[in-house]
């Protein structure tokens, strides 16, 4: 884990919109990490996974997808989200976990920088760390002493579905509060990672009553 347990968070996604597609199918993991989430898309989808991240070298995932036994159906890639090296309408799905607020925080990221690698009929499954709808715009106010100069990042349920806006592709844009965050949180403060050790100390006076997981999904006609 690198933050609250994607795996718990990627599973709710996918409970609430399953991903019904084929071994010819092809998904993006965008911001993959060391590859988790790839690995439960893989298997519980049967597609072929893009498993993209800036800080993990594609090597070293590599020889983890391997050790897994996944190694023929995850394509680990290294590199930055605002400049994706894939073909125009490659991929079927999108999913990114614990990701998309380091790189998608400007109005109009998706379409210019995301919408252009979906197929037509394609969803987008997107779980992010974020401010609740109560406190929608105080970010820098409630979060800087546990962030510092990251509490910009966090945007509320309600703020991502309007940084995302609309598209004549779009068919559909729903963000909502999830229903793992105690657990995926859970699991990782105690996790004896050092990162978990820094947040444990905020859970109670900053991270539970500010914060929530958001859901989004983006369905395309």
């Amino acid at each position: 884990m690198m933050g609250p347990n994607s795996v718990r968070i990627l599973a709710e996604l996918l409970d609430r919109y399953p991903l019904r597609l084929g071994a010819d199918a092809r998904i993006l993991d965008l911001g993959c990490g060391t590859g988790l989430t790839s690995l439960v898309a893989a298997r519980e989808t049967g597609a072929r996974v893009y498993a993209s991240d800036l800080w993990i070298p594609a090597e070293e995932n590599r020889e983890r997808f391997a050790q897994w036994g996944a190694g023929e159906q995850i394509v680990p890639v290294c590199g930055d989200a605002k400049e994706l090296p894939f073909e125009e309408k490659q991929f079927d799905a999108l999913i990114s976990v614990d990701a998309y607020h380091y790189f998608a925080g400007s109005k109009g990221f998706f379409q210019e920088k995301l919408l252009p690698f979906m197929k037509d009929g394609g969803t987008i499954l997107i779980g992010v760390p974020s401010l609740k709808d109560a406190c929608a715009g105080r970010s820098e106010e409630l979060l800087s002493d546990w962030l510092g100069e990251d509490a910009h990042m966090f945007k509320s349920p309600s703020q991502w579905k309007e940084l995302i806006g609309s598209d004549d592709r779009f068919a559909a844009v729903e963000t909502w509060e999830m229903d793992c965050f105690e657990e995926a949180w859970g699991d990782w403060l105690a996790s004896d990672h050092k990162y978990a050790g820094s947040d444990r100390p905020y859970l109670e006076t900053v991270i539970r009553p500010y914060t929530c997981l958001a859901g989004i999904c983006i369905r395309l006609k």
